[in-house]
């Protein structure tokens, strides 16, 4: 399959990172996907905090290949995709907070929202780039084999619940990509499946 059109601009970034980056042990695909993290934040830390779960890699593009549902945490992750996601292949593309009203007793309204999309798609892949209670809702149903996703990406930020919910997905033995520590958000969620979006297209024959 033929290379995706990037803009010039994104392919001189990626050219400079390349010569700031330094020795590595990534595989390419993994680089692939640190570099459009750093892309995103010009945040070199990053490859300090990503952890690549076995075969996470692999997972995520046999299922995105197949059109595979995907389900994100917040609106600002989706919008970050929702060009790509288009352009390859068009994945069903699920918002957790969309459909998080009412919230249950208890739960916040992305906490919720997530829950309800797993119900429909179990098997999804699950990208968390903001709600920590989202994430840790996920592993609970991990846990209890309510769900099993293709692959969770890992990435909320802040201070409260954040380090605990990532600790928690270390733990579950489900293929995940995740950014330990405080540090990840919306931006760097987004540029994580979008590098597996081109990861997934590029390997097509």
């Amino acid at each position: 399959m033929a290379k995706l059109v990037q803009s010039p601009i994104l392919e001189e970034s990626f050219a400079l990172i390349d010569q700031e980056f330094g020795v590595h042990d990534f595989t390419p695909a993994e680089y692939a996907v640190v570099r459009r993290m750093i892309h995103s934040t010009a945040d070199f830390d990053f490859k300090d905090l990503v952890v690549f779960g076995e075969g996470a890699i692999a997972a995520a593009r046999q299922h995105l290949a197949k059109a595979g549902p995907i389900i994100v945490d917040v609106t600002m992750v989706r919008q970050g995709v929702v060009g790509l996601v288009e352009r390859t292949f068009q994945n069903p593309l699920l918002t957790a907070v969309a459909v998080g009203e009412p919230a249950q007793p208890g739960r916040t309204r992305t906490e919720t929202g997530l829950l309800r999309c797993l119900e429909e798609y179990p098997e999804a892949l699950v990208v968390v780039g903001n709600a920590p209670t989202a994430l840790m809702a996920l592993c609970d149903r991990i846990h209890t084999g309510q769900a099993q996703p293709a692959l969770v990406i890992g990435a909320p930020v802040g201070f409260v619940g954040v380090e605990a919910a990532k600790q928690r997905l270390a733990q579950t033995p489900v293929p995940q990509i995740r950014v330990d520590g405080r540090k990840g958000g919306s931006a760097v969620a987004a540029a994580m499946l979008n590098a597996l979006l081109v990861l997934a297209w590029e390997q097509q024959p």
